[in-house]
């Protein structure tokens, strides 16, 4: 967008104190992505974990660090008033923000979404899908009986009396991205008003204090969600977008795609679908984690032919291997190898 409309259009990230250092190193190969006046990234605030059993902070000696958590991604109002970003970004002139999390691959900053977004006066809006099977347990916006406001709720803060109502996809088609636009000068008007809180609903987020011991402590998280802020502002609107604006990774089974031949990368730098998606499914005992998948994928198979691909047990690929059609690698309690070359299906 900078090259092509001769603009200087900011990126700024929002990190938690988990994420900065590493994603500040892996930035730092891209020393032209800095505009001038305005920094590179804010630090998210952070919160206590509460205990479960009776809602103190909760005490781990063995990693102090443990004990605290991000409030969510809600906190980017607040984060942004308090790190001094919204004041520098209205200071330089900017009028209007998108916001997307970062691992939704299709959120680009699209001049023809900006020109609609400046065009319709909105202090805020947001960006929705149609919903699919696979997207039943996403937020979804609905009318407020009270008010007619828009309002964000998320499959958390849905009780569980009406949660086949809302996975219905008759009943609530669309899905909400997490891609918003916001009006910078209306924001901050809002938050001066609020006395920096914009007052978003809290989801109440079950965990245990060491993410990776199950035998840990109980601790729960109190979050809110940025989307959520549609409900807070008069006016506030969406839109329907086209899927390839929603392209998350979060799951092996999203990042088997997304490095496969199925997705292509344009002159543009936008990640584009080639052939519409096959069915990824990894076994959850051996691919969770980066180092798991990238142990047994070192080679990515094809998939532009395939229509699924399901792997239950321990495999390993070899190179240039095909998918065709449904393919099923079964478990027997082994390790096995995918040969090179194999066709599958």
């Amino acid at each position: 967008v900078r090259e092509s409309l001769g603009v200087a259009l900011p990126v700024i990230f929002m990190h938690s104190f988990r994420t900065q250092a590493d994603s500040l190193e892996a930035l730092a190969k891209h020393p032209d992505l800095v505009v001038d006046g305005l920094p590179l990234d804010f630090l998210q605030n952070q919160e206590p974990k509460l205990r479960a059993d009776d809602l103190t902070p909760v005490e781990w000696p063995a990693d102090p660090t443990l004990e605290w958590c991000p409030p969510g991604h809600g906190d980017l109002y607040t984060a942004l008033q308090t790190s001094g970003v919204l004041e520098a970004l209205l200071a330089a002139g900017y009028k209007y923000a998108t916001v997307s999390n970062s691992d939704n691959l299709g959120a680009s900053p699209d001049p023809a979404m900006m020109a609609w977004f400046a065009s319709t006066g909105a202090p805020y809006a947001a960006e929705v899908c149609r919903r699919t099977p696979a997207d039943v347990k996403g937020g979804h916006l609905v009318v407020r009986r009270s008010d007619g406001r828009l309002v964000l709720r998320e499959t958390a803060q849905t009780a569980p009396e009406d949660a086949d109502a809302a996975s219905d996809l008759t009943r609530h088609v669309y899905f909400h991205t997490n891609n918003l636009w916001f009006d910078l000068e209306q924001v901050a008007a809002t938050l001066a008003e609020r006395g920096g809180v914009l007052g978003l609903p809290l989801i109440k987020n079950a965990k245990t204090v060491d993410p990776t011991d199950k035998t840990s402590p109980a601790v729960i998280q109190i979050e809110s969600a940025m989307g959520a802020a549609v409900e807070v502002f008069d006016g506030a609107t969406a839109i329907e977008v086209p899927r390839s604006r929603f392209l998350p990774v979060k799951t092996t089974n999203d990042l088997l795609l997304l490095r496969s031949d199925v997705y292509g990368l344009g002159e543009d730098f936008l990640v584009r679908a080639q052939v519409d998606a096959p069915l990824i499914d990894l076994d959850r005992r051996f691919f969770t984690t980066i180092a798991d998948f990238d142990a047994r994928l070192p080679h990515v198979p094809s998939l532009v032919d395939a229509t699924s691909l399901t792997v239950k047990g321990d495999w390993r690929f070899g190179r240039d291997v095909v998918v065709h059609g449904d393919a099923v690698l079964d478990d027997d309690g082994t390790a096995h190898a995918v040969p090179e070359g194999a066709q599958l299906g």
